[in-house]
């Protein structure tokens, strides 16, 4: 009977420092841990559509992702007559903006300037660039195309020069209004560089 008694008395006391234990730990404020890094989903439309880009007067014209606004680069384009054919693609529901620029190739602005100057623009990014890529091709019309592939959290993944070599030199570069992460915009890059094929496969002079 002592024994039932011990052994009972222990088991009350084991019981109450359990309590005790499971009170305090329960007790205890949350300590925060950091969430990990959101951000904002873009849905991409199910299938890539094109409108007619072929303004009056202008030197160029090609086909751009539909439903897209085009308003004149007025940063720049009324410093200099040759700069009126500078022009911003906003893509709606993208956040992309393709910033075009066209010279006439003279012998003031030769082709192989325009080329250099070109080429540095597009290896101005080469601090946050884990690597570039060049591929060049000609479409239909003859027109020589460039795409530059901007590797990293660079501020355009996407740059391009087009041109005939003789008359007319086009270059242009996709933005968009967010910061520069390759990751999150990932599904939005691999579908925008599909229209900026498109443009430079439909790319006219006139």
């Amino acid at each position: 009977m002592k024994h039932c008694f011990i052994f009972t008395a222990m088991f009350r006391n084991l019981l109450a420092v359990a309590i005790a234990l499971v009170s305090f730990a329960s007790c205890r404020p949350d300590v925060p841990s950091p969430k990990p890094t959101g951000y904002f989903r873009i849905d991409t439309p199910a299938t890539h559509k094109y409108d007619l880009f072929n303004k009056d007067g202008f030197p160029y014209s090609f086909e751009i992702p539909a439903g897209s606004v085009v308003e004149q680069d007025t940063l720049f384009s009324k410093e200099k007559q040759d700069n009126r054919y500078w022009i911003n693609i906003y893509v709606p529901g993208m956040g992309g903006i393709i910033n075009i620029t066209y010279k006439e190739i003279t012998r003031d602005q030769p082709f192989l300037q325009l080329m250099s100057d070109a080429w540095g623009l597009s290896y101005f990014h080469h601090e946050k660039a884990d690597y570039i890529d060049t591929k060049s091709t000609t479409n239909a019309a003859g027109v020589q195309c460039i795409l530059y592939t901007v590797g990293g959290n660079s501020a355009s993944r996407y740059q391009f020069a087009a041109t005939d070599t003789t008359k007319n030199f086009l270059r242009g570069s996709l933005y968009f209004d967010v910061t520069p992460n390759a990751d999150s915009l990932q599904p939005v890059t691999d579908f925008m560089v599909q229209d900026l094929k498109h443009m430079l496969m439909t790319l006219r002079w006139k």
